[in-house]
């Protein structure tokens, strides 16, 4: 007689924010997947009806401690779509460098904080630096300059409140972006090392058969590596505006999550993210950051999701030598920021938040006041791959003790890196074979 097992994890470890998998199979297969995702929702798309529009870039901001800067981008964007502003080159530029601030912060806390103890076999990075201070020390120097770069641009490191529809409240001079540069020096060669580090690390092998391959989604821009601006295109065709996003997208609804599920429309789940990045925009690297993934043997295309901690190095390696480029061009522009008269209208905007795409859609009315607005964010387009993955990768598993089981879906799901608060810690793993625990 077959019995039917469970894998039941009541707290996600190493991700931001809280949720839950559960798991039932047999000898017979992967029967259910879910991720549960109970963080009580935070109606920020409620709360937003009836502010100013100024008000967005500040109030998105507050969705996340770790990727502030895409939720105030992707406002600004779309406010500045319906109102008809078009910020100058050196605004645009100033734009990017803070977002290149974020990918590194952000990445870097992942790469080495969240995800690392996985494939070095540690329960956490704290358990992890005991044997590896100096990769544990060097990535906290390589985040650092990252957070630098959002403290100048955005007046503080978290949640900054620098920003403003059509441009800076401030912008920095030459000399203060200067004062940088050697700090982002020292930060690109300790990148280059992170991704020969990264790719050294055992991946495990997992890899979707071609009718069950991934739909990857991501901007794509033809100058340059996506952040603020580009179409969202598809590696199975899709090739669109931000304005056309509803026509092609759907969010629904599931029983057992507080956050909505994403698809495209007649075709399913999809996977956004850095790998969605890297393999509609490789060409778009930098030379340097080609460079050193050729030398490591890294491919163009990379669709095994384990590898995804590569993908996200050579982004941060990517986002280093951007930011020093920029600041290397930088010209003061002539103002701070474009000013605006208020009218009704409807603005959209698709940025590339760390985890991926984000979407923003806003109405206003004559006075300016938000009478809609709706926020689509990486994670909850990923959910249903997330869980189409344990689903394919499970069965291959299966003969694996308990202890190994719980470890590898929670890796597998930590190669996501997912933001569960921005689609409203700790991780406790029970599994049951026939209604009792397994010791």
């Amino acid at each position: 007689m077959t019995r039917s097992k469970t894998i039941k994890v009541d707290y996600l470890a190493r991700v931001e924010g809280e949720g839950a998998l559960y798991v039932r199979y047999d000898d017979g297969g992967v029967h259910d997947v879910k991720l549960k995702i109970f963080e009580p929702p935070r109606f920020f798309e409620a709360f937003l009806r009836g502010r100013d529009f100024t008000e967005a870039p500040d109030i998105t901001a507050r969705i996340c401690g770790i990727c502030p800067v895409a939720y105030q981008m992707s406002a600004l964007h779309a406010m500045e779509d319906a109102l008809g502003l078009q910020p100058s080159p050196q605004l645009r530029a100033l734009r990017r460098l803070m977002y290149c601030g974020e990918w590194i912060e952000s990445h870097v806390l992942h790469i080495y904080m969240l995800h690392a103890p996985d494939f070095l076999g540690y329960h956490s990075a704290v358990e992890m630096a005991r044997d590896h201070p100096q990769v544990v020390k060097a990535g906290l120097e390589i985040k650092k300059a990252g957070n630098t770069i959002v403290a100048l641009l955005g007046g503080r490191e978290v949640h900054p409140i620098n920003v403003r529809i059509g441009g800076f409240y401030r912008v920095p001079t030459y000399k203060q972006l200067l004062s940088l540069r050697d700090q982002l020096l020292k930060g690109r060669a300790q990148a280059e090392d992170m991704v020969r580090w990264a790719a050294s690390l055992p991946h495990p092998k997992f890899e979707r058969d071609d009718c069950e391959r991934y739909e990857f989604v991501a901007l794509t821009h033809p100058d340059e590596y996506p952040m603020n601006e580009g179409r969202i295109t598809s590696t199975h065709g899709l090739d669109i505006s931000a304005r056309e996003y509803d026509c092609h997208f759907q969010e629904e609804q599931v029983p057992y999550t507080n956050a909505l599920q994403s698809r495209i429309r007649e075709r399913g789940a999809y996977l956004v993210g850095p790998m969605a990045r890297y393999n509609l925009n490789y060409s778009r690297l930098s030379p340097l950051a080609r460079q050193v993934a050729e030398e490591v043997g890294f491919p163009p295309f990379c669709a095994n999701p384990f590898q995804s901690i590569v993908v996200r190095s050579i982004e941060v390696l990517h986002a280093f030598d951007e930011a020093i480029g920029i600041i290397d061009r930088y010209r003061a522009p002539d103002a701070p920021y474009l000013t605006t008269t208020p009218r009704a209208a409807t603005g959209f905007a698709a940025t590339e938040a760390p985890r991926g795409l984000l979407y923003h859609r806003y109405s206003l009315d004559e006075q300016g006041k938000i009478s809609d607005a709706r926020i689509v964010p990486p994670t909850s387009q990923n959910q249903k791959t997330i869980e189409d993955d344990l689903r394919l990768m499970l069965p291959k598993l299966l003969h694996l003790p308990p202890e190994q089981l719980q470890a590898r879906c929670e890796q597998a799901i930590r190669n996501y890196d997912p933001c569960i608060s921005c689609a409203t810690h700790f991780l406790k793993v029970d599994l049951q074979r026939s209604g009792r625990a397994l010791p």
